[in-house]
């Protein structure tokens, strides 16, 4: 049985009127790919936000290897090895792709910014992700939405970590670039990195995730494992429980 890295119980979030999370419990286990899915507004990304620190529950607890917590702040998560990948990629635009990977945790050559190490050890990183970026002195303003989106993974995974956690990668990207962003998941599930990937969208993480969660309106309303489900399966489960909830 997998150790579990992350797991949470009874997490409630609400923001004025609006309630966004209503008691959900899930767990993450190591070395698998967890997917949440649910349509706009089902409380995917609020989830993701309690998880990387940026905000705190109403009620429910955090449990990292084993220690509850009533919430987590940005600087644990980090300590913990939580990594995030935004749905906006958070890139500055304006600097260029070794400068982004880097940002933050720049490398210094007395007063000055070592540019010559970090360009080297960020094309090693990026070549070992197998991330195609041409030139890595343009700003990244240039780049395609798959390069962004794999030059934010690979920021993410510059400083160790046991989780990474990724807020809809594949947002508003055409089908090349869909493609390009799952097969770099797909590598790093295979050399056994824990992820939790937030998604609208069934299909595509059906061939990738190990355990799939269903959220609606703020509620986990189906745990499945991939393997003895299918897209169609689940279709059908979360129609009977959307039913179930009306009636």
């Amino acid at each position: 049985m997998p150790n579990t890295i992350i797991s949470v119980s009874g997490l409630c979030k609400s923001f004025g009127p609006i309630t966004a999370l209503r008691d959900v419990t899930l767990s993450v286990q190591e070395g698998q790919t967890t997917a949440i899915v649910g349509d706009n507004g089902s409380g995917k990304s609020t989830l993701i936000k309690l998880l990387s620190g940026n905000l705190a529950p109403d009620a429910g607890s955090i449990t990292v290897e084993d220690r509850e917590y009533p919430r987590l702040s940005i600087a644990q998560a980090l300590q913990m090895g939580i990594r995030t990948v935004y749905q906006d990629l958070s890139l500055d635009d304006c600097k260029n792709s070794y400068e982004n990977i880097f940002l933050g945790h720049e490398w210094m050559r007395g007063p000055f910014l070592d540019r010559r190490r970090m360009k080297r050890e960020a094309a090693a990183l990026l070549g070992r992700l197998e991330i195609t970026i041409p030139d890595l002195t343009e700003p990244v303003r240039v780049l395609s939405g798959g390069q962004r989106q794999g030059l934010a993974i690979a920021r993410a995974m510059l400083q160790p970590g046991q989780l990474l956690l990724l807020d809809e990668p594949t947002a508003a990207m055409g089908i090349r670039e869909s493609h390009q962003t799952m097969q770099l998941l797909r590598r790093l599930r295979a050399e056994g990195h824990t992820l939790l990937i937030v998604s609208h969208d069934i299909y595509q993480v059906f061939d990738i995730a190990d355990r799939i969660f269903v959220m609606r309106a703020g509620r986990c309303i189906a745990d499945i494992i991939a393997a003895d489900s299918s897209p169609e399966e689940l279709h059908r489960l979360i129609l009977e429980r959307e039913r179930g909830a009306v009636e």
